[in-house]
Parts: structure tokens; C-alpha cells; sequence
């Protein structure tokens, strides 16, 4: 077999955002006919994902390659899809793992022996989950009220 290139035909799918004081370029390029060079598991498409991050005043901040395998075949799973998902990785991260982080104090936790710290990860992601479903917005500002009116917090339990 011939060795593969990525860089023999254009991205497929490109997204460009600008925030934080940089513009981020992604590419992805995606290939069904690749999977005969691995042996993996119930793969449909391989894929390489290219970063771009440049400050607002053009200098270079950093590039990043990532490569990823996908059961998802090109009908389930377009380019700009696949981008996408990849992106909304994020979402998660940023909604969930850092309120835990930050509003509740994870990292400084005394809990430490066997599954007590599971367990009170759950609770923390279930006390996290009613309070969005309940529309709020601001983790923080919630628990301070449900901990100031402890009446309140039946209700959210739907008790």
C-alpha cells in the first residue's frame, strides 16, 4: 500500500471563531476509505482534526493535530457534524466540570476513602442537573438561595 497524506486534498469542513482575545481556525478532513489501514472495531471513518490559534494582532499562538476513529458512517456523521461534536466536547467541560471545580469546591474535598468520593460526585451532578432543569443559569447564586431557604429545596426534589 501507498502511504497516506492528508494534505492531498483540501479540509472538508472549516470553522473560524473569534473570542478571547485569538481567532481559532478548525479543519477537519474525514475518510471512509482508510479504515483498511487499521484494525479497529466497528470503524466507519477516520479523522484529522487541525487547530489554529493566532492572537488578534496576527502573532502565532499554537497549532494542534489530533486524529480520531468514529463508528459513525458519512450518512450519520458529516464533516461539519463531526466538527461539531468535537467541538461541543467542550460544553460539557466547561458546564459541568467546572462548576464542579469552582462552585462547589472538588478539588479541596476531604473525602478521600473508597467510593464516598464517586458517590459524592454523583450528588453533585444531580444537585447540578435539577438545577438546570429549573432554568438556572447560575449554579452559585442557586445554592445560596436553596441554602438560605432550605423550605425551597422540596420542590426542586419534587417532594
Amino acid at each position: 500500500m501507498k502511504p497516506f497524506t492528508w494534505k492531498l486534498f483540501p479540509p472538508q469542513h472549516e470553522t473560524i471563531d473569534k473570542g478571547h482575545g485569538r481567532i481559532e481556525t478548525r479543519r477537519i478532513w474525514c475518510s471512509s476509505e482508510l479504515i483498511d489501514y487499521l484494525d479497529f472495531p466497528y470503524q466507519k471513518q477516520v479523522i484529522r482534526i487541525e487547530r489554529v490559534t493566532t492572537k488578534l494582532d496576527g502573532s502565532h499562538m499554537r497549532r494542534e493535530v489530533v486524529c480520531g476513529i468514529t463508528s459513525l458512517d458519512v450518512s450519520k456523521a458529516t464533516p461539519e457534524r463531526l466538527l461539531t461534536l468535537n467541538r461541543g466536547h467542550w460544553c460539557i467541560e466547561n458546564r459541568l466540570h467546572w462548576v464542579r471545580d469552582v462552585t462547589f469546591d472538588e478539588d479541596r474535598s476531604q473525602i478521600r476513602t473508597k467510593s464516598a468520593p464517586r458517590a459524592m460526585a454523583t450528588l453533585r451532578n444531580i444537585a447540578i442537573s435539577l438545577l438546570r432543569l429549573r432554568n438556572n443559569i447560575n449554579i452559585a447564586e442557586a445554592l445560596r438561595l436553596y441554602a438560605a431557604k432550605p423550605h425551597l429545596t422540596l420542590d426542586v426534589i419534587g417532594a
